[in-house]
């Protein structure tokens, strides 16, 4: 079996370009496997197994406690060892063939209300320092756009343009879009960037969001950020640019922006991953509903 491993493991390393820790993790996921079937099963040689001792490997993950989300990415590691043991045909049959996905339930984020964004912004950030500036910048970009973490931190100098007032973003896979931007951001946008102009000289001149050093900012500084300042007008258990992300969606959602639009905005590939951010809006036609129907009143 050991021959085997190796050689898998020269295949994820040489044809799937795979990271030395993620080797590691696939290697060891298949390890537990047949350790499994030799302490469960007696049962080692790849060509014998079957769907029905996989099934068995998931219950007793199942037993010991581990996550959908944690069983996946094992079972993730175990279909690729067989597919490659199909292509260099050391097994003519995978048993992997009719799996599918353990379900996983996905957790409802409760975004922040109309009334907390504006108390934030009606509060907070009278100040016209650099920081207040930036700090200010980074919650109407999220708020605004809806992008990503990652994307705003990445956010180069010439994402903006000022012409048709439009910031373009390079989201996941490579994959640009570009999002309108209010007024209020534009301005917002003009004032701080006269400030960040002392940062010329800086190796992270490319970036727009600057830390106060002129370096680039963390996503751990950028969540602790929002963090900070919506625990002043929120009570909600998680404040994350996350949740701004989702604040985002739903307030458009909730004004009668369409389904379709908002995906794209969000950069999602598919109308199912933006449909996880319907709920509060059908909390809210609901109230609509009932107060326009003749009958609701």
């Amino acid at each position: 079996m050991e021959h085997l491993f190796d050689s898998y493991s020269e295949y994820l390393l040489k044809e799937k370009n795979f990271s030395l820790h993620t080797i590691t993790a696939y290697l060891h996921d298949v390890r537990e496997f047949i350790f499994f079937l030799e302490s469960e099963h007696q049962q080692v040689s790849p060509h014998e197994i079957t769907y029905h001792l996989v099934r068995s490997w998931i219950v007793k993950l199942s037993n010991d406690g581990l996550s959908a989300i944690s069983i996946n990415r094992k079972l993730a590691s175990l279909k690729s060892f067989f597919k490659y043991l199909l292509r260099t045909k050391q097994i003519t049959n995978n048993p992997f063939l009719k799996h599918k996905s353990l379900k996983i339930s996905k957790k409802i984020q409760i975004p922040f209300s109309e009334i907390e964004v504006r108390q934030l912004f009606d509060v907070y950030f009278l100040d016209d320092d650099f920081e207040s500036l930036r700090n200010r910048l980074v919650i109407e970009l999220f708020y605004s756009t809806g992008m990503r973490r990652a994307e705003l931190i990445n956010l180069k100098l010439n994402a903006v343009d000022f012409y048709s007032n439009t910031i373009k973003v390079l989201g996941k896979r490579n994959k640009e879009r570009i999002i309108p931007l209010l007024q209020s951001t534009i301005d917002l946008l003009k004032m701080y960037l006269i400030k960040r102009e002392e940062f010329g000289n800086n190796s992270a001149v490319d970036l727009l969001i600057l830390s106060k050093k002129g370096n680039k900012v963390s996503e751990t500084f950028v969540y602790r950020l929002i963090n900070d300042y919506f625990s002043s007008v929120s009570e909600k258990v998680k404040k994350s640019p996350h949740v701004l992300r989702h604040t985002f969606a739903t307030h458009l959602l909730n004004n009668g922006a369409d389904l379709n639009s908002v995906k794209e905005l969000l950069g999602h590939a598919s109308l199912s991953s933006t449909q996880i951010y319907t709920h509060s809006s059908l909390s809210e036609l609901k109230k609509i509903y009932k107060e326009a129907h003749p009958r609701g009143k």
